[in-house]
């Protein structure tokens, strides 16, 4: 049953299922165990809305990669049409406040004004 069932019309399909149905009423002792599997086929197995999807997969791939290239395109042209980086951004600007900042004496606890303070600025 497992190689004809996609071939069976539907009232075939209908039909054969009727008999199955019919014939798990009586004791599964008497049943062969060819009745046996078409019963399983027909209630579990891979037809129907129980098919196996089969994705294309060079078509998934396709999408991807034009997705990421007009995400890529999409950041270039931004990039390109934004404005450069601000002054304040520059190193001797950095530089700069940090300087101002310890003449300020700012933050004497854990800052730049702090004895023994070891870190970036």
């Amino acid at each position: 049953i497992e190689a004809s069932w996609k071939t069976l019309t539907p009232a075939e399909q209908e039909q054969t299922f009727k008999h199955l149905e019919d014939l798990q009423k009586k004791d599964w002792k008497e049943l062969t165990l060819d009745e046996k599997k078409a019963a399983y086929y027909v209630a579990f197995g891979p037809h129907g809305p129980r098919e196996p999807i089969q994705a294309n997969g060079g078509k998934t791939l396709a999408g991807t990669l034009a997705a990421v290239g007009v995400a890529t395109l999409l950041f270039y042209f931004v990039r390109k049409g934004g404005k450069e980086t601000p002054k304040s951004m520059s190193r001797e600007h950095q530089e700069a406040a940090n300087e101002m900042l310890k003449g300020q004496r700012s933050d004497p606890y854990s800052g730049l004004s702090a004895s023994g303070y070891s870190g970036k600025g």
